[in-house]
C-alpha cells in the first residue's frame, strides 16, 4: 500500500543513468531559482515603509520620501552582489556556493558558518514566502485571515509533493505562475506609471519637518532600519550559485545569464513598486498589502486586480520552491563532507535529494506554526544569515583570485572585495537594527548549528576509526550459546529451535510466566517436541515480559567472557499489514532492548502466514 501511494503522489523511480536528462534550460531554471528573489518585490517595499512610518510623527519630512533613495541604494547593492556571484559561478561551477568558496579559501570554520547560515535562511525563506503568499490571498478575501496557518501548511504540503516528483517536473509546474507574476507586475508598473505621467493622480504632499535637530539620531536609526528591512529583496540571489548543477551545459554561462536576468528583473520591479507607492501615497495597513492597495488604486477591483493578486500569491508561495532546490543540494554537499547525516547526500527515487526536502518541510512547518504565519514576525530573522554568507563568499573569492594566475585576477579580486565590504556593512546594519526584533535568535542559532555540524563530523571520524581494519586481529572462534524466547510450543517456535541448533553448540529456551500459571501448564508439551532443549521458566509477578527476559540474557552473557550469545526470536508475520495491530509486538521490544548490548546478537526467525 505504501509503495502504491508513493507512486501515486510522487511517481515511478527514475534511472540514475537518466540524470543528465533532468538538467534545466535557462527559462525553466529562472522559474525555479528566481521565484524567491522576485517574490521579495511584493513585500520589500512594504517593509521599508513600515520602518519609516513608525517614526513619521517625529520626522514626517523624511518618512515616505526617503523610500525611493533607500530602494535605489538596495538596487545598487543588488547589482554589486550579482556581479560578484557571477564571478563565483565561473570559478566554482560544481556548486556549493558560499560554503564551497569559504571552506576552500577561508578555512573549514568559515565554510561551515556560511553553509549553516544559508541552510537557516532557506528554512526562513519557506516560512516567509508562504506566509506572504497567504497574506496576499487574505488581502483579497479577508474572511480567510483567521485560517492563515492552516492555509500555509496546506501550501507547504503541495510544494513538498511537487518537489518530491523531481526538479524537471517542479520546474514545468511552477514556470507558469512565475512568468504570470512577471507579466502581471509589468502590467501594474506600466499602468501605474502611465497614470503618474499623465497627471491623472494628485501628487502627495510632503509634510514639514518637526524639530529635526532633536530627533537626529532617531532619524538615522529609522533610515538604517528601513534600509535593513528592504534588503530582504536580496534574499534568494545566491540560489543560482548553490543550484548551479541543475543547469544544462555550458553550466557556468547559463547560470550567469540566469543570475543577471534575475537581478535585472528584481531591480526594475522593486524600484518601480517603491516609486508607485510614493506616487500614490500608499502606506502599509493591517489586512492588506501594499501591492494589493496599488492594484486597487490603478485598476480598481476588476479582473486585472484579481489577476495581480493571484499572481502575487502564487509567486510568494512558490518562492519557497527556491529553497526546495537550494536546501537539499547544499545539505547534500555538507553531508558528503560528513558535517550532516549521510542520508542527506542520497538521491531519492526521482533523482532529488528527498531526505533534504522532507527535513526542510518539517522545519518550515514548525516555523510557520510557532510564528503564527505572520510575515512581520519572520522578517527580522531573515537577513542576517544570507548577508553573512554573502560576505564570506565574496572575501573567499578575493583569496581565490590572489592565489590564481588567471588573466584579470586583480580586477576580479577588486570587484569581489568591493562586494564583500558592502555586504559586510549591510550585515552589521541588519544585525544591529534587527537584533532586538528577533535577529538575536539567528546570531545564537548559527554558532550552535556549527557546533552540531562539528559533532556530526567527529562522530563519523570515530566510527571510521572503529570500523577500520588497520591493526585489526582476526578473533579466535568462540563458544556460541543461543537463547530462544518462547510463549509455548507451536509452529512458530519449532523452526526457531531448529535454527538455533544449527548455529550454536548450546541452546536454551526461556519463557516468562506473567500470568501466574503452573509450570506444568507452561512445560506441558515441551519435552515431547524438544526434549534436548532445556526450558527455563521465569516468574514475573508484575506481569513484565521484557524485564525478566533481559535480566536472564544478561546473566547468561556474564557466565563466560568468551561466549557469544545469540537471541533467536520466533516471529509471527501476518498476511496483511493491518493485522500487525492485532498482535503483541513483544519481539520489537526485545530487539530494541538488546540493540545496545555488546556481545549479544539478535536474530529473527519469521513465520509468514499465508491464506
Amino acid at each position: 500500500m505504501f509503495r502504491r501511494l508513493k507512486e501515486f503522489f510522487i511517481g515511478s523511480p527514475f534511472d540514475t543513468a537518466s540524470l543528465h536528462e533532468h538538467k534545466l534550460s535557462k527559462k525553466l531554471a529562472l522559474a525555479v531559482l528566481a521565484s524567491d528573489n522576485l517574490s521579495s518585490t511584493a513585500y520589500a517595499t512594504e517593509e521599508i515603509l513600515l520602518s519609516l512610518t513608525a517614526v513619521a510623527a517625529l520626522a514626517a519630512a523624511v518618512s515616505i520620501s526617503a523610500s525611493i533613495p533607500i530602494a535605489a541604494a538596495i538596487v545598487i547593492l543588488t547589482a554589486i552582489v550579482a556581479v560578484s556571484y557571477g564571478q563565483t559561478l565561473h570559478a566554482y561551477p560544481t556548486g556549493g556556493g558560499a560554503y564551497t568558496v569559504a571552506k576552500e579559501n577561508l578555512g573549514v570554520t568559515a565554510g561551515l558558518v556560511a553553509g549553516v547560515a544559508l541552510l537557516i535562511d532557506y528554512v526562513l525563506t519557506v516560512g516567509v514566502s508562504i506566509a506572504a503568499g497567504i497574506a496576499a490571498l487574505t488581502s483579497a478575501f479577508p474572511a480567510l485571515y483567521t485560517h492563515r496557518v492552516a492555509l500555509c501548511l496546506l501550501a507547504l504540503v503541495v510544494i513538498l509533493l511537487v518537489n518530491l516528483r523531481g526538479v524537471r517536473e517542479s520546474a514545468a509546474i511552477f514556470a507558469g505562475p512565475v512568468y504570470l507574476f512577471i507579466i502581471s507586475l509589468a502590467i501594474l508598473l506600466i499602468g501605474g506609471l502611465v497614470r503618474v505621467f499623465n497627471g491623472s493622480i494628485a501628487q502627495p504632499e510632503i509634510p514639514t519637518p518637526v524639530q529635526p535637530a532633536v530627533w537626529n539620531w532617531v532619524l538615522v536609526f529609522a533610515l538604517l532600519r528601513a534600509f535593513a528591512s528592504g534588503c530582504a529583496a536580496l534574499t534568494g540571489i545566491e540560489a543560482v550559485a548553490n543550484g548551479v548543477r541543475i543547469f544544462r551545459p555550458p553550466v557556468s554561462r547559463n547560470a550567469a545569464i540566469t543570475l543577471y536576468v534575475m537581478a535585472t528583473l528584481l531591480g526594475v520591479f522593486f524600484l518601480g513598486i517603491t516609486v508607485l507607492a510614493h506616487s500614490y501615497a500608499v502606506l502599509p495597513r493591517e489586512g492588506e498589502t501594499v501591492v494589493s492597495q496599488l492594484g486597487r488604486v490603478v485598476f480598481g477591483t476588476g479582473p486585472l486586480y484579481y489577476l495581480i493578486q493571484a499572481a502575487t500569491m502564487l509567486i510568494l508561495i512558490l518562492a519557497a520552491n527556491t529553497s526546495f532546490t537550494g536546501f537539499p543540494r547544499l545539505s547534500s554537499v555538507l553531508a558528503q563532507d560528513r558535517f550532516l547525516p549521510r542520508q542527506l547526500a542520497n538521491l531519492g527515487d526521482r533523482l532529488v535529494f528527498s531526505n533534504g526536502v522532507l527535513v526542510l518541510s518539517v522545519a518550515a512547518g514548525a516555523l510557520i506554526v510557532v510564528f503564527d504565519a505572520q510575515v512581520h514576525n519572520l522578517i527580522p530573522l531573515y537577513m542576517v544569515g544570507v548577508f553573512l554568507s554573502f560576505t564570506l563568499s565574496q572575501w573567499g573569492m578575493v583569496v581565490h583570485w590572489r592565489h590564481t594566475r588567471e588573466r584579470g585576477a586583480v580586477l576580479r579580486a577588486t570587484v569581489n572585495a568591493f562586494g564583500g565590504f558592502t555586504t559586510a556593512v549591510v550585515l552589521v546594519v541588519v544585525a544591529v537594527v534587527k537584533f532586538l526584533h528577533g535577529a538575536w535568535i539567528i546570531v545564537v542559532a548559527i554558532p550552535a548549528a556549527v557546533w552540531l555540524c562539528r559533532q556530526v563530523r567527529q562522530h563519523y571520524y570515530v566510527v571510521g576509526r572503529e570500523l577500520s581494519l588497520a591493526d585489526y586481529e582476526k578473533p579466535e572462534p568462540r563458544r556460541h550459546l543461543a537463547v530462544v524466547p518462547v510463549a509455548g510450543m507451536n509452529r512458530v517456535v519449532l523452526p526457531a529451535i531448529e535454527y538455533a541448533r544449527s548455529i550454536a553448540q548450546d541452546v536454551v529456551a526461556v519463557t516468562v510466566n506473567a500470568g501466574n500459571e503452573s509450570r506444568e501448564q507452561l512445560t506441558g508439551r515441551w519435552s515431547e517436541w524438544a526434549p534436548d532443549v532445556p526450558l527455563v521458566v521465569l516468574d514475573s509477578p508484575y506481569r513484565s515480559i521484557t524485564g525478566p527476559l533481559i535480566r536472564f540474557i544478561e546473566e547468561i552473557d556474564g557466565w563466560r567472557d568468551d561466549d557469544l550469545v545469540t537471541v533467536v526470536i520466533p516471529e509471527y508475520v501476518p498476511a496483511h499489514w493491518w493485522e500487525l495491530f492485532l498482535h503483541n509486538q513483544t519481539s520489537l521490544m526485545i530487539k530494541a532492548a538488546l540493540l545496545f548490548k555488546p556481545k549479544i546478537i539478535v536474530t529473527s526467525v519469521p513465520h509468514h502466514f499465508r491464506r
